[in-house]
């Protein structure tokens, strides 16, 4: 059975205490003969830390964020890579050399592919000329002895510097000068083609001798299939967040810091009307941010993202999946919308409740006012963790080898280095993924979460043990009470508490992970028809997500309470785990509505900040130097979810100080009772007023 807490806390007697009065009292609170609990699991999150910097090293090591962005060209270069064989950093755009190479990889059932036909990275796309033949040819080298500067002042044309032979082979599409026939548009940094051919340049083409080009509308399809594959544009959104890291930083850092802490001190200050405040703002900013989906969807005005660069003709458009993606998100986000708007409307007459239950966490607050300030030290650390995981979540994404692939195709290019025609090495370049590096991706993020999860999880811990601090001294401000309550109980955590903290992180983290492996295994059955096509499968699948959403969502729960029979008993994890448990059920009645609808409150006050972030990042993204050239975001989707969750996260660090203050007085208030025959003895008077008054337990009965 679960002994009194009276002696465990420390200053003041059970009621199993024989003297029942003030006696044995001792100077210390919270302090007792603790010993450290779930050492095996903090050593395995040490060892997941050292694991966690050799993984990101491999990426470092093998990755190139530019990857994610810019194809590679004929030589296996970069595209944009100053650190290419020659300085390609204005050299951004791809652009395919041989028309017909690129028409041989659209047409059905051809084995070679987009990726074999010669490519060149240019500062923009060739256009064809109206009164003679633009050409683009190779990087110079060899006998062409002009800098690379030179060959982009020339429009990257020195055909008329060649040699006879060198002119012929550039005739029959060999090289190392080609045609410009079609023109092209600047999709996402490759030069799209446009499938009709310029009269005047097929003309002068002919006329020169050159080989027949074929006009064909599979030279656009090609291109546009390759820069629209799903692999394309995971990459592009992954570049999205490293571009973005100004807006991360303001919207996903600093100003979810500056709310926090505004609402912090509104609860201090301003109690009984920041429910109803926070219930309408929330619903405010989840129509303005679905607004915003709109707008960049194109379903209200004509701010629609483009999948072009640059100037183009107006007239000619590119589909992009970006944009659906827009379309599905903005869909989701209106039924989101109109949830809110209903449970909302559901939880109005439950607002003075709550109200009444955030008076005692704000009574706690102004005794300990160092809480205000508390998380900004968890916030601090997470904020350097991120900053090294998004980088090294960066290289990661764009790791891997880039080989020259087996093509077996045969065809011909003139290497100006090696001064002949080539026939044997004419293949493209690609990087090369393994197995191992999807391991190091699922690892690493995996890794983001469970370290999230244990900052949390000691920033509560050590709030858990300072209200406790406040509750066992009868919410009195004695000498009795540390100096620096919030540092002591840092102090225990540090000392005896790593490890529960660790094992109770992990347990979340890994339901999670769950979770993630069978929607991934669902969305791959579905890709392939393999799906449970009877009614009684379907059924089975949706009752094992709702399941695992449940233990989830227990899970978390226990976990918090949990934190806080840690932070006072000293307990292991399970043991602790059980005593809130038990407590929890012994008087759920008492505080089931209690904790539910002060949960809710602050579960909209943490959408509110995230909320805001996002907005906010919509405002920074669609400044121009996120909408052209360099810059460009292909599409704000993931910039905004990145700025939402870190919102959210920097507002749990803070929110959490109410959060646990509640439910570390509601627990402490129910132990107390219990030892006590139902009247507790070291309840702070607001917290009588609050929860003893019969028409306020009567209430919360109900």
């Amino acid at each position: 059975m679960r002994g009194p807490l009276g002696p465990v806390i420390g200053k003041y007697p059970s009621s199993s205490d024989s003297n029942g009065g003030m006696g044995n009292v001792k100077n210390d609170i919270i302090k007792h003969n603790r010993k450290c609990r779930d050492v095996v699991f903090l050593v395995i999150f040490i060892a997941f830390w050292v694991a966690m910097i050799v993984n990101s090293s491999f990426g470092f090591n093998q990755g190139n964020p530019l990857r994610l962005n810019y194809g590679l060209d004929y030589k296996g270069n970069v595209c944009g890579d100053k650190h290419a064989d020659l300085d390609l950093h204005e050299l951004e755009l791809r652009y395919w050399l041989n028309p017909n190479q690129v028409y041989q990889t659209g047409v059905k059932d051809s084995k070679f592919q987009l990726s074999n036909a010669r490519s060149i990275c240019l500062m923009d796309c060739p256009i064809p000329s109206e009164d003679s033949l633009n050409w683009v040819c190779d990087y110079p080298e060899g006998d062409i002895r002009i800098s690379l500067d030179d060959w982009i002042d020339r429009n990257y044309d020195y055909f008329a510097d060649l040699t006879p032979e060198l002119r012929n082979t550039s005739l029959q599409l060999q090289g190392p000068c080609y045609p410009v026939i079609f023109p092209s548009v600047n999709v996402y940094w490759t030069c799209q083609f446009i499938a009709r051919a310029s009269n005047a340049s097929v003309n002068h083409w002919e006329q020169m001798g050159g080989v027949k080009v074929i006009e064909d509308i599979a030279i656009d399809q090609s291109i546009h299939k390759s820069i629209n594959s799903r692999s394309s544009v995971l990459k592009r959104y992954v570049a999205d967040v490293g571009k973005a890291w100004p807006v991360l930083l303001v919207c996903g850092g600093f100003l979810p810091l500056f709310l926090s802490i505004i609402w912090l001190l509104m609860i201090r200050h301003f109690v009984a009307g920041m429910p109803w405040i926070t219930v309408i703002v929330f619903n405010l900013l989840m129509v303005s941010v679905t607004m915003f989906y709109y707008l960049k969807a194109g379903w209200i005005g004509n701010d629609a993202i483009s999948p072009i660069i640059g100037e183009h003709d107006p007239y000619y458009h590119v589909s992009a999946r970006e944009l659906n993606h827009l379309h599905a998100a903005a869909v989701f986000m209106t039924i989101l919308m109109i949830v809110a708007f209903l449970s909302s409307i559901a939880i109005v007459r439950r607002i003075l409740m709550a109200t009444s239950v955030l008076k005692v966490a704000a009574k706690v607050i102004g005794e300990v006012q160092a809480l205000i300030i508390f998380p900004v030290i968890p916030y601090a650390m997470l904020a350097i963790f991120f900053m090294f995981w998004l980088s090294a979540a960066l290289h990661l994404f764009s790791s891997g080898s880039v080989v020259q692939n087996d093509c077996g195709a045969n065809c011909c290019a003139y290497d100006l280095k090696a001064k002949r025609l080539s026939c044997n090495s004419c293949c493209g370049y690609s990087v090369h993924y393994t197995s191992h590096i999807a391991a190091a991706i699922l690892f690493h993020l995996f890794g983001g979460y469970w370290a999230t999860q244990f900052f949390v999880a000691c920033s509560s811990t050590v709030i858990a043990g300072s209200v406790a601090s406040y509750y066992w001294t009868r919410g009195e401000t004695s000498p009795e009470i540390p100096f620096l309550p919030v540092f002591s109980s840092m102090k225990r955590l540090a000392r005896y508490g790593l490890g529960s903290v660790a094992l109770g992180s992990l347990i979340v983290s890994f339901i999670e992970s769950i979770r993630f492996i069978l929607e991934g295994l669902r969305r791959k059955l579905k890709l392939v028809n393999s799906m449970p096509g009877s009614w009684i499968g379907k059924m089975m699948y949706q009752t094992s997500q709702g399941c695992l959403r449940l233990i989830g969502c227990t899970i978390k729960s226990v976990n918090r309470n949990a934190y806080i029979m840690i932070a006072i008993t000293g307990k292991g994890f399970f043991k602790a785990s059980e005593i809130a448990t038990e407590l929890i059920m012994s008087n759920i009645l008492r505080i089931g509505k209690v904790n539910v609808i002060g949960d809710v409150i602050l579960f909209l006050g943490k959408l509110c900040v995230s909320l805001t972030s996002a907005l906010f990042a919509f405002l920074m993204l669609d400044t121009h130097k996120y909408r052209s050239a360099h810059n460009k975001i292909t599409s704000p989707l993931f910039p905004v979810l990145v700025c939402w969750g870190f919102g959210y996260i920097v507002a749990t660090l803070f929110f959490g100080v109410v959060e646990m203050s509640i439910d570390t007085i509601i627990l402490s208030f129910c132990q107390d009772s219990d030892e006590h025959q139902g009247t507790a003895q070291y309840a702070p008077p607001l917290l009588i007023e609050t929860l003893n008054d019969q028409n306020e337990m009567q209430r919360l009965t109900q």
